[in-house]
């Protein structure tokens, strides 16, 4: 890129509402399409758009992301003009604290950030499911001499008030900004993909660390302050396939698209511009007996299929006895469903153990999980 681009990608959250999946393991390194975790999609995403100084902002359970990030080398993020950088708060002359917002994470490592001398900080969230390329975006942004791009889609008027919304005027820009409204007068629903002038963005973010009653976020805070000062905010129009995958429910559903290969999200497509790079487990190659039915799933390496199978997503190392019968459910790394066994609608969890026998939600249409 001719300007300097570094992104930002938030992944500190604790995902509550994915249970048992994140007690010991932070949301953005849980398992996804048998051989994914959540957080290979921005990070290639980035890699993809020629974006290769990151920093990645962890915080809760950390360990097993920051080991899974390492030096980017998954992603081709290991050369000598790449930087790859886990940034978990740390203590300093100011004291310590967790970070409080995305605002707030942002702006407890401006130092670094001022270091990598950027003209543009895309941030990102670390727990969403899409493909693409930033560098459209980016473009826009730049073209129309923005303080702040934010990559929008449309939503369900039902589901708006879990997002931040905004409305525009015929050339784009945003004339108003509401964080997740009770009563949303538009379905433009942010992605929590942002484009910003570092230089404006820092002004704003030191001002905000200074104000004892920000909640120091980008859309209860930032935004809304840039939008009253009549920053010019401009909104970015998304084409394509994306998720938040922040409850078991949304995971699942997921997890389904890619098995049954709908709503155009195709991870089996071979496009080098948008491909989802990740770790290898260098597994044996899988096996489907003689006795197995496998329809619509996809199967990882290293998993033994005897059962049948019926939209499923079936990780690495998992063991699907004979005589199980498994449909709709998300089979994570390691886990065993054992012969006899019936499994519907259902994320089994890493190592889970569905023992002989044994009914998994088979009347009914709610996720669960086995843990």
């Amino acid at each position: 890129m001719e300007n300097k681009v570094v992104a930002m990608i938030l992944a500190g959250g604790k995902g509550t509402r994915l249970q048992n999946l994140t007690k010991k393991n932070a949301k953005p390194a849980v398992s996804f399409a048998a051989k994914y975790r959540i957080i290979d999609f921005p990070i290639s995403n980035c890699a993809n758009s020629g974006i290769n100084t990151i920093g990645i902002l962890t915080q809760y359970e950390s360990t097993f992301l920051d080991s899974y990030i390492g030096n980017g080398e998954k992603w081709g993020l290991n050369g000598v003009r790449c930087l790859m950088s886990s940034l978990a708060p740390r203590q300093t002359e100011e004291g310590a604290s967790w970070y409080s917002g995305t605002a707030d994470a942002i702006a407890q490592n401006i130092y670094w950030l001022d270091q990598q001398k950027p003209d543009y900080v895309v941030i990102l969230s670390g727990d969403h499911i899409y493909r693409t390329t930033y560098n459209e975006m980016i473009s826009l942004h730049i073209n129309n001499k923005a303080d702040c791009t934010i990559s929008v889609i449309n939503v369900d008027k039902k589901e708006a008030s879990r997002f931040g919304i905004m409305t525009t005027d015929a050339k784009g820009n945003i004339v108003k900004f509401e964080e997740k409204p009770k009563e949303p007068t538009s379905t433009l629903a942010s992605m929590g993909v942002y484009c910003f002038t570092w230089s404006t963005l820092r002004d704003y973010l030191v001002k905000d660390m200074k104000n004892p009653n920000s909640s120091h976020d980008f859309g209860n805070d930032i935004i809304p302050t840039m939008l009253k000062n009549k920053k010019k905010l401009i909104a970015y129009q998304f084409q394509g396939y994306w998720r938040d995958v922040g409850t078991l429910a949304s995971l699942h559903a997921a997890n389904m698209d890619v098995a049954l290969n709908r709503e155009n999200i195709n991870l089996f497509e071979n496009n080098l511009k948008t491909r989802i790079y990740t770790e290898d487990t260098y597994s044996m190659p899988q096996y489907v007996g003689s006795s197995a039915l496998i329809t619509n799933s996809v199967v990882n390496q290293g998993a033994i299929v005897l059962g049948d199978c019926d939209a499923c997503v079936i990780s690495n190392e998992v063991m699907i006895e004979k005589g199980a019968k498994v449909d709709h459910a998300v089979v994570m790394a390691g886990a065993v469903i054992k012969k006899g066994a019936v499994v519907h609608n259902a994320i089994i969890g890493p190592g889970a153990v569905v023992e002989e026998k044994a009914k998994v939600n088979t009347d009914s249409n709610a996720i669960v999980l086995v843990s």
